[in-house]
């Protein structure tokens, strides 16, 4: 299967029930985002492995939402990829999920939107969420994941806003 490329609306995937959506206020004057962006996800699922997706959006003041850039974390490869370490059931951990980097001027009146879900398909290969090596089995599970956003675990995403103001 062919996935089309380029920005698309998210509209359709932003009202999922395993979706989080979070989203600024209409800006007030452009901002520049220039560079690596990146989300520090603190979480904790009852899978022993699992994956975090976060998406980065430009919302436009007639509420289309067009995706910018966006990466994903299979949970046992978050210290390495050399090394596989999967989740004890309940505990948290930090993950940190590249985006990668670009260079946008989100417009007066529009918002800026992230995306925090468990799974991407068809653009990334579904998790089984097992811990089993992958493809061994057809066997999957559920997870029930739970991202933390309080002071001690601040779940957030960086942009590196140009200009500073």
């Amino acid at each position: 299967m062919t996935l089309p490329a380029g920005p698309r609306d998210q509209r359709s995937i932003e009202s999922r029930p395993d979706m989080l959506v979070f989203s600024s206020e209409p800006l007030g004057e452009p901002v520049e985002v220039t560079g690596k962006i990146q989300v520090n996800l603190w979480a904790s699922s009852d899978a022993p492995d699992t994956d975090f997706a976060a998406k980065l959006c430009d919302v436009y003041p007639d509420g289309r939402s067009f995706n910018i850039c966006e990466g994903i974390l299979r949970a046992r490869f978050r210290e390495s990829f050399k090394k596989e370490h999967l989740m004890e059931p309940g505990r948290v951990y930090h993950f940190v999920i590249d985006l990668w980097s670009t260079s946008i001027v989100f417009k007066k009146g529009h918002r800026i939107r992230v995306h925090v879900t468990s799974s991407n398909s068809p653009g990334y290969d579904p998790n089984p969420n097992t811990g089993e090596p992958f493809r061994a089995s057809d066997k999957t599970q559920i997870a029930h994941n739970t991202i933390y956003l309080d002071a001690k675990r601040p779940s957030h995403i960086l942009l590196p806003v140009a200009g500073g103001n």
